[in-house]
């Protein structure tokens, strides 16, 4: 199964559109996982038309009829691999251990792979829980970053087997 993780799209306040790489990086996926801040309706609207499968969560921008359509914790099951996606995550400070209290081996919701956004700053890093923790940065709002990212993964047997972060320059 292949993945593309997106956060941070923050449209049209941040840029007019998703750049045509993104696009054709959604027409490949075979599920597509948002993490929040979307901003606006049409982008949630435009990715459930293209994408083959959305997943998404709303984040702090969004307003409230994202919030009623998303949530703030989505879970998928994918070749194997337990994903949770929340938007906010907290200071990388002490992340890892919050991320294991909440969804690691003795949470009530495990999960393998924690998708994450807000800081528009890209992560890869594993919990002492053994929880992968991926943040794909932002493809429109670079801020600290060189450019913008977006990440694909390889699922496959119960099993992550390739990250990759992919930059997505203007």
């Amino acid at each position: 199964m292949r993945l593309l993780l997106l956060s941070d799209t923050h449209l049209p306040a941040r840029a007019r559109s998703l750049q045509d790489q993104v696009w054709r990086l959604v027409d490949e996926a075979d599920l597509v996982i948002h993490a929040g801040d979307w901003v606006d309706i049409a982008t949630h609207d435009a990715l459930s038309a293209r994408a083959s499968r959305l997943v998404g969560v709303a984040g702090n921008n969004d307003g409230p009829e994202l919030w009623q359509r998303l949530g703030e914790v989505a879970r998928v099951e994918v070749a194997g691999e337990r994903i949770a996606v929340i938007h906010e995550t907290g200071a990388a400070a002490g992340r890892e251990a919050r991320c294991d209290a909440r969804f690691g081996p003795a949470s009530d919701a495990p999960a393998d792979v924690l998708v994450f956004g807000h800081s528009h700053i890209p992560w890869d890093s594993t919990t002492p829980g053994g929880v992968r923790l991926l943040n794909p940065g932002s493809p429109t709002d670079r801020r600290r970053q060189p450019v913008g990212t977006v990440m694909t993964l390889e699922v496959s047997g119960g099993a992550v087997r390739s990250v990759e972060l992919v930059p997505t320059p203007r």
